[in-house]
């Protein structure tokens, strides 16, 4: 079908390359970017012991965070179909080096917060590069990139708690975000050399219109409200783990050590691998079938999880199918969305990502404070009731929908 947008207008010869090489620093850059909203998971006993703030409460250090996280996608992201996008990526993640040397010096919980939400804000660079990639990838193999570019940002979550952890055993909380901000200075130089100068006309509006029109794409694609409530419920899950989890491992009869309990992400390098290849079944048709799969394992891995007590082996298998079945639904939702209008990718990105964000900052707030009012088993089962509620949603509108390809 003919589509009036600039980026349709392109022929194929005419539209930037995707080389593998520019994929895989993508996938880099959007790990580093991603990793910063995560690093505080394993350090939250560490700061609240800095700054005085109560167990029930040091959530609000990663809820703030993705609030910001969520205004960014509203606010940021959809400059990619607006503005340069090579000048807006590294623009941003300038100041994202100065958001974390304010998070690593900062001397009060004022200015804690303040930088974690600044760094929360253009932490949206993730999203960007993924449009982007999006753009630069053949429709044929949309998926596949999209799959491979969200593979780094797995890695970048799993990596983030390990490096945070063991930094944190070193050298204290504040290396994490002072070594975070020495790596994105690296990753602005590599992606200034190598990010594609030639680029499309971008749209035509101004940028009120094209805000408005990211309201717009809820009011007329389906497939976007559907995806979009499956992040939001699939990512409170996520959140309900990693958020909490530290807190049962630190203490006794555990008392694990933060370079540990980091390691702990390492258990789910498999969602990296789930998400390159949900990418690829997407692309063959069978994103329906993929996520149906991953939901049923989302709810299963809560019970392995809920016996972390007697055994950390069964965490570790809870995390791997967590992780697994999370970035499965999350990349196939991708896919799918990138599908129904190739030349607002990044509005799309911004209006899906901003259910995650909810998401995560729904579940990191209401995870501690669960926890601390009826200790891990509650929180388990509010976990397991979380997935089975995106389950559930998926099966009724599959039902309700059969007849559709989207």
């Amino acid at each position: 079908m003919q589509t009036s947008s600039p980026d349709a207008q392109l022929s194929n010869k005419d539209r930037p390359a995707m080389s593998r090489l520019v994929a895989l620093l993508f996938a880099v850059c959007s790990g580093l970017a991603v990793a910063n909203i995560y690093y505080a998971q394993p350090l939250l006993d560490s700061i609240a012991q800095e700054f005085s703030l109560s167990p029930s409460s040091i959530g609000i250090v990663i809820t703030v965070t993705q609030i910001c996280y969520a205004l960014g996608l509203f606010l940021l992201v959809p400059l990619g179909d607006l503005l340069n996008r090579r000048k807006l990526i590294i623009i941003q993640m300038l100041l994202s080096v100065l958001a974390l040397v304010l998070v690593g010096t900062a001397q009060s919980s004022s200015l804690l917060f303040t930088g974690m939400a600044v760094v929360g804000l253009l932490a949206v660079i993730t999203q960007t590069l993924v449009a982007f990639a999006a753009h630069l990838a053949a429709p044929s193999e949309r998926g596949g990139i999209v799959g491979l570019v969200t593979s780094g940002i797995v890695i970048g979550i799993l990596l983030a708690r390990t490096v945070a952890g063991t930094l944190n055993d070193w050298l204290g909380w504040r290396s994490v975000y002072l070594f975070s901000a020495s790596l994105t200075l690296l990753g602005i130089v590599a992606l200034f050399f190598v990010l594609p100068r030639q680029q499309s006309i971008q749209v035509k509006q101004s940028y009120t219109q094209l805000l408005g029109s990211v309201l717009q794409l809820y009011r007329e694609l389906r497939v976007l409200r559907v995806r979009g409530v499956l992040a939001m419920l699939i990512f409170t899950a996520f959140s309900i783990l990693w958020t909490s989890m530290v807190l049962p491992l630190s203490s006794p009869p555990l008392s694990l050590s933060h370079t540990v309990i980091g390691a702990f992400g390492l258990a789910g390098a498999a969602g990296a691998l789930a998400a390159a290849r949900a990418g690829k079944l997407a692309d063959r048709g069978l994103g329906q079938k993929t996520t149906g799969v991953a939901l049923v394992i989302l709810l299963l891995s809560w019970l392995p999880i809920g016996y972390v007590h007697h055994s950390l082996w069964f965490l570790i298998l809870g995390v791997i199918l967590l992780d697994l079945a999370v970035q499965a639904v999350h990349v196939t939702n991708q896919s799918l969305i990138y599908e129904v209008r190739p030349e607002a990718q990044s509005r799309l990105t911004a209006a899906y990502m901003i259910f995650y964000s909810i998401g995560s900052a729904t579940g990191s707030i209401v995870s501690t404070q669960v926890y601390a009012w009826a200790g891990w088993t509650a929180v388990c089962w509010l976990g397991a009731g979380v997935s089975a509620a995106a389950l559930v949603f998926w099966m009724i509108d599959r039902y309700m929908h059969r007849n559709l390809d989207r």
